[in-house]
Formats: structure tokens, sequence, C-alpha cells
């Protein structure tokens, strides 16, 4: 916020300082506006600097093309691929898998974060064990699941499910253990039952933060499910990668990893933008200000 200082005159001994209004305060929406064509512009900008530096660098054989495509190569290959209908199998694979995995994980990592959270003997009972369980790689549990559920989808669903489970277990746990004790107190005052207390109290205020772990689990959910196409799928993204990096088709390497990288963005934005939805109430994220 811009200030001005427009008077300073000694009065009993203390001095008074006058300031104009800045900008934000004479014309909010106009400077919110300004803002934020300014954060997009950056946005825009700083990817698109890299990728014109990367191109410069290809055609003028700064770097080898053999190993890093230009992105005109990639692009170009990338929209051959998609329409052959080459591309599209790979996209689906993956996609399901980190749909399927995402649901079951965030189901169930909800419905034990909120139980441990509210009652404290369960918490006392499960999280040792989760703790120590929270730890381990999950890459180092897809041969049980191999064990468990053969060939086929269900070790990929398990492993993206464990994973998203954790991360949204202790998201959702710790909000509502961070619910501040005046709330509780208030709906004891109104002789609120236990629904009650939950319905209206513990899931309206740790609902942001629970949402928040949802996010940081879909994200993650993409990259595991990308590790483990690599070593235990016959498509998807991963295999696609995996299986161009093996035989020298570093283009199509690149345009499997650019695939990824658009899948996990739109799959967090879909996620953030529902948490939006759901929680009008709540700061906005990322440093947005209000409109």
């Amino acid at each position: 916020m811009s200030t001005a200082v427009k008077r300073a005159r000694q009065e009993g001994g203390g001095a008074v300082l006058l300031r104009r209004p800045g900008p934000q305060e004479l014309h909010p929406v106009r400077t919110h506006r300004r803002r934020r064509a300014l954060e997009l512009a950056l946005a825009v900008a700083v990817p698109l600097l890299l990728v014109l530096l990367w191109q410069l660098a290809a055609t003028q054989s700064w770097i080898d093309d053999r190993v890093y495509p230009a992105p005109s190569t990639i692009l170009a290959d990338g929209w051959d691929r998609a329409a052959d209908g080459e591309l599209w199998p790979d996209v689906w694979a993956t996609l399901k898998r980190v749909l399927g995995g995402y649901a079951i994980g965030t189901v169930t990592g909800y419905a034990l974060g909120l139980l441990m959270g509210a009652l404290s003997l369960v918490r006392a009972a499960l999280e040792p064990l989760l703790d120590a369980l929270y730890v381990v790689p999950k890459l180092a549990l897809l041969p049980i699941f191999l064990n468990m559920f053969g060939l086929g989808e269900g070790p990929q669903l398990a492993l993206v499910a464990a994973t998203v489970f954790f991360f949204v277990w202790i998201s959702t746990m710790a909000a509502v253990l961070a619910v501040p004790a005046g709330h509780r107190d208030a709906g004891q005052v109104f002789g609120a039952s236990p629904w009650q207390m939950f319905r209206h109290v513990l899931l309206p205020a740790s609902l942001p933060a629970m949402l928040v772990g949802a996010r940081i689990a879909a994200g993650v959910a993409v990259l595991v499910i990308v590790a483990s196409e690599q070593i235990a799928a016959a498509d998807g993204l991963g295999h696609l990668i995996f299986d161009s990096r093996a035989l020298f088709r570093n283009d199509v390497m690149f345009v499997g990893i650019v695939c990824v990288a658009v899948l996990g963005v739109v799959f967090s934005e879909v996620v953030r933008i529902a948490g939006r939805l759901l929680t009008p109430w709540a700061p906005r994220d990322r440093g947005r200000g209000q409109s």
C-alpha cells in the first residue's frame, strides 16, 4: 500500500502524520485487476521463455537434439501420435488408474482421519502403526501388491490408493485436531450433540485444511502411478516414457513427460476448484487476493 506524507508537525510533543490514500484504497477493483494481470503475465512468460531458450539451444546445437529434442519436434510428434490415436490409450490407462486409486485413497483417508481426529482412543490405538507404515516408500509396497492382486490393474490401483491415503489421513487428522477450543466450547454451550458438534463445528472448521491435503495427494497420485507403470504395466504414460527411452525414442519420451505434466496440473487444479466451491468461506490459496 503506497503512503504519501502530506504534513508532519509537532503537537504536544508528538508527531502527527497525515497520509494520502493510495491506489489500492482509491481504486481497489482496478488495482486488483492489474495485479492479477501481472501475475498471469508472469505465469505465462516464465515457462514460455524457458521453452524458447530450449528451442534456441536445440536449433543452434548448444545441446544434443538427439538427447534433448527441440520443443517444436516434441510438439509435432505429440500431435501426430494424438491424431493417429496412438497416444490416447496410454493417457486413458494412466487417467483411470489415477482416478480409481485417488477415489479409494481419499475416501478411506477422510474416514479414518476424521475418526482419529475426533476420538482420542482410536488415535492412540492406530497412530503408531500408521506412522510406521507412512515412512515406508510406497513403491516398496508394489511387490506385495503384485503378490496380492497379481498382474493387472489391482496393484496399480492399490499403490495409488495407499499413497493418497496417507496424505489425506494426515492432513485430515491434523485439521480436526487444530480446530480451536473456542469452537468446541461454543458448541457445548449451545448443547450440541456429538453428531451436531461434528457436523456443524468440527467438519466446517477443518474442511479447508482437509482439501489442501487432497490437492497435494492429487499431484502425488500422478507421480506414483507413472513410476509404477514403468515397473509393472504394459500401457500407460509411465510405460510409454520408459519404453521410449529404452528404444532411444527421446522425442516420444518427452511427449509422455509433457502429458504427465499436463495431467498433473489439470488434476490438481480440478481438485483446487472443487475445494473452493465446497469451502467458499476459506481464504484463497496460492497468494491470490480477494476480488
